[in-house]
C-alpha cells in the first residue's frame, strides 16, 4: 500500500473507530471511492463494535456486578484506542487475537 493511499484514508480510518454510526458513514463513504486503507479500519471497527454489543449484552445485562462492567469496558476501550491510533498513524494494526478474523468475515467490504 503506497502512502498516498493511507494519507487519503486516514480520516474515514478514524472515523471507522467511532461507534458503529462512524463505521457506517465511513463505510458508505468508502464506497464512493474506495480506499484499502479505509476499508481495513471500517473492518476492525465493524467487528469491534458488534463484539462489544454482542459481548456487552451479556456482561453487563444479566450481571449486576459493577467491577466485571468496567473491566468490559475499559477492555474494549483499550482495543478501540488501539485501532484508532493505527489508523491517525497509518498503519494496519490487527486488533489482537481477533483482528484477523474480522478480516475475514467482513472481507467483502471495500472491494
Amino acid at each position: 500500500m503506497d502512502q498516498n493511499t493511507i494519507d487519503e484514508g486516514k480520516t474515514l480510518g478514524l472515523v471507522a473507530y467511532l461507534t458503529l454510526i462512524g463505521t457506517l458513514i465511513a463505510f458508505f463513504m468508502n464506497r464512493e471511492k474506495p480506499n484499502s486503507f479505509t476499508a481495513f479500519h471500517i473492518r476492525q471497527g465493524l467487528g469491534l463494535g458488534l463484539l462489544q454489543l454482542l459481548i456487552g449484552n451479556l456482561v453487563v445485562g444479566y450481571n449486576g456486578e459493577i467491577m466485571i462492567s468496567y473491566s468490559f469496558w475499559m477492555f474494549f476501550s483499550v482495543l478501540f484506542l488501539y485501532g484508532l491510533f493505527g489508523a491517525i498513524t497509518g498503519k494496519l494494526n490487527k486488533i489482537p487475537l481477533i483482528g484477523d478474523f474480522f478480516q475475514k468475515i467482513f472481507k467483502s467490504i471495500g472491494q
